[in-house]
């Protein structure tokens, strides 16, 4: 819930950058529970499923360099209120959407209990997880991780370094991924045993 602040923020962020409200307020509930350093959330003044990080930025619209700059405004300035008032990330740091579209993307820290990926590959510099799929990305092993119900598989990325995902909403709940080369199909890749 925004307080007076966060309210007169939303408005100004809007007004500024030319997107309604209901999608600056978006992009800050995303951020809440993305602990307020990154987003991911739908919102058709994004062009669809989009995501945020520093350093990251991914729109629906997935060529529109305007969109993501206006993402990267206003996430930004908000990603910095929050760290600011790190009160206000609240309870919603810890839920998120149950519903099909959302997947939770997060930057990795150290290693946590409960870790599903194989340890010789150390800790990811991302994770993320839909549904009954997640994923994990390790840049230094050039591997990506996949568990998809439970079966692990683990990927050669060769030379893209992935900066988003998104999961296919068809029944065969395919991820990509987006690397500096473009759109990386997970079935472009080439299935590794690391052990």
């Amino acid at each position: 819930m925004a307080n007076a602040k966060e309210v007169e923020i939303i408005t100004r962020l809007a007004r500024e950058h030319g997107v309604s409200e209901e999608a600056v307020r978006a992009i800050l509930d995303a951020l809440r529970r993305g602990g307020g350093t990154m987003a991911q959330f739908t919102h058709a003044d994004f062009g669809g499923m989009s995501q945020w990080s520093s350093g990251m930025t991914m729109v629906g619209d997935m060529f529109n360099d305007g969109l993501k700059a206006k993402l990267n405004a206003i996430a930004g300035e908000l990603s910095k209120h929050l760290g600011e008032h790190a009160a206000f990330l609240g309870e919603d740091a810890a839920q998120d959407s149950g519903e099909d579209h959302t997947v939770s993307y997060r930057s990795a820290g150290p290693r946590q209990a409960g870790q599903w990926w194989p340890q010789a590959l150390g800790d990811p510099s991302s994770v993320g997880s839909q549904n009954n799929m997640r994923y994990a990305v390790f840049p230094e092993r050039r591997r990506l991780v996949i568990d998809d119900h439970g079966r692990t598989k683990t990927y050669d990325t060769r030379d893209h370094r992935i900066s988003g995902v998104s999961q296919s909403q068809s029944t065969d709940s395919s991820l990509t991924f987006v690397s500096q080369n473009g759109v990386v199909r997970v079935s472009d890749l080439a299935h590794v045993d690391d052990g």
